[in-house]
């Protein structure tokens, strides 16, 4: 049994994919972004931060965190804050390749970390495309607008790295880390 220190239905059903036993706890952090600081610094230092603020709560089961953004040259894309940042963000991301970064942290005695990187190519969109998909409801709780397991599929041209990772939560490199402090998958290994 570990502990999701998130509020995601998807990370959930994807560490149910894999056959994890868990119980969410959502973690009350400042997820903004430090001056300076890169994606790579961003998403290792809040997955450690939710799995630490959870972990001080139930220091008895190891604790996973996990924070994913999306970077479009030096620009980083969190969730958006409404629609006309929801149909800027697609625009940006239209016609080129990005980057997906998810960190992922388990919080047991030690602290452990992994940090998976996904390079996305969108098609190009129209920005009727993108007030269309904005009005489904699906982009607005996901980093970058989209949700690459939901109707903006039909976006993505290419992707090369973790389509699990793309979601919120890269399977291998959990699973690795779960290994590490002693917690099986649903193939008991």
């Amino acid at each position: 049994m570990i502990i999701l220190a998130s509020q995601s239905p998807r990370r959930a059903a994807l560490l149910e994919q894999i056959g994890v036993d868990f119980r969410r706890v959502p973690a009350d952090i400042d997820e903004g972004v430090q001056p300076g600081e890169g994606a790579a610094d961003l998403v290792e230092r809040i997955a450690i931060a939710k799995a630490q603020a959870v972990r001080a709560l139930h220091p008895d089961l190891p604790v996973l965190g996990s924070d994913t953004v999306v970077v479009l040259g030096h620009r980083i894309f969190g969730k958006p804050r409404d629609r006309d940042d929801a149909i800027e963000m697609l625009l940006a991301l239209s016609g080129h390749t990005h980057e997906v970064l998810t960190g992922v942290a388990v919080v047991s005695d030690t602290t452990r970390y992994a940090l998976s990187v996904s390079r996305v190519g969108f098609r190009e969109l129209t920005a009727a495309e993108a007030a269309a998909y904005w009005a489904t409801g699906e982009p607005a709780d996901k980093a970058g607008a989209y949700a690459i397991q939901g109707l903006a599929a039909a976006f993505i041209e290419r992707i090369d790295g973790s389509h699990s990772g793309i979601m919120g939560l890269p399977l291998f490199e959990t699973a690795n880390l779960l290994k590490q402090v002693g917690v099986n998958t649903g193939l008991g290994v």
